[in-house]
């Protein structure tokens, strides 16, 4: 997996004149899949090399979120809204049918595309990666198993949006320094499975890279991605009927596994993987098998030699 040099993004426009900045890459005439990225992070977050989506007849088209990289800031948005903006660049690249990915924060927003009364026609699959679950359930404790550095990344207590406000403000003034120090931060809370799955300098790069791109503009899609996640996200997950594959790290302390299994056992289409000894950032290696998995009968068979990254996930 590699972080693509970088052409320049094209650009879709809502109709409010919001400029959403996007890549497609891949195989042109492959099955189109959006891969929506973490929190913080950018268009160009972690993906397979060009080869491998080729490979695989995969057209991969990755978005920056509102007010991250190129794209202009939605402030007060929601989950939910991530539907119009994945429709927006459908519609302006003329693409029918489509899956969608999402990792880590990405995931709630790939739910809503799934969940969306306009969309819910067009996209085929959908497949989260060690996501959140919304935070206004009774059902699971949202900060329970969580590292106390993303506690307070998410604010805690009645002034949320101060909170997360203030703190994002901070961090991100950092990496604006040093790209390097968010990466840096992250790691001093990471469980030794975590530290495992970045053990390559490459890996550690792309994460780097993409938190450089994404806050590149400034930090409120940052802010706003954090404020949508801990808000409620206006997004009925009882209403998908698209099928929804959920896969987790079992030793994830960034976004704990009872999140993945609340959302198993709301979403009526979900199957629903968790694989032991694994966490939060090993999901960048299982991205080549679940984009797969998304495609669907889109995808072309791998070809001898084009293993794809990670270990085949066990379900529970």
């Amino acid at each position: 997996m590699i972080l693509d040099g970088d052409p320049g993004p094209q650009f879709a426009i809502r109709g409010d004149n919001r400029k959403v900045a996007f890549d497609d890459s891949g195989a042109p005439d492959g099955f189109p899949v959006f891969l929506l990225h973490g929190t913080p992070g950018s268009r160009k977050g972690p993906r397979p090399r060009d080869s491998v989506l080729h490979r695989l007849g995969i057209r991969l088209i990755t978005y920056d979120r509102p007010g991250y990289g190129d794209s202009d800031r939605q402030p007060g948005r929601h989950v939910a809204a991530a539907a119009s903006d994945v429709a927006t660049i459908a519609d302006h690249l003329n693409l029918d049918r489509f899956a969608v990915v999402g990792r880590s924060g990405g995931g709630p927003h790939a739910l809503a595309c799934a969940a969306d009364h306009n969309l819910r026609q067009r996209v085929t699959r959908v497949a989260v990666l060690v996501s959140f679950a919304p935070p206004d359930t009774t059902d699971v404790e949202w900060f329970e198993g969580m590292n106390a550095d993303n506690v307070r990344g998410f604010g805690l207590g009645a002034e949320v949006s101060a909170q997360v406000e203030a703190e994002i403000l901070r961090r991100a003034e950092l990496v604006r320094q040093d790209p390097a120090s968010l990466l840096e931060q992250l790691m001093h809370h990471m469980t030794q499975a975590d530290k495992r799955a970045l053990n390559s300098s490459a890996l550690r790069q792309i994460v780097i890279e993409t938190h450089r791109e994404g806050l590149r503009s400034g930090p409120w899609g940052w802010v706003d991605d954090v404020l949508a996640l801990r808000g409620g996200w206006k997004v009925d997950l009882e209403s998908i009927e698209t099928e929804v594959r959920i896969w987790h790290g079992a030793d994830d302390t960034f976004a704990p596994a009872s999140h993945a299994a609340w959302l198993a056992n709301r979403i009526p289409t979900a199957e629903f993987f968790v694989e032991p000894g694994k966490a939060h950032f090993d999901a960048m290696q299982e991205i080549p098998r679940v984009l797969r998995w998304a495609a669907g009968d889109g995808a072309r068979p791998t070809a001898r030699g084009a293993a794809l990254i990670g270990a085949r996930p066990a379900a529970q």
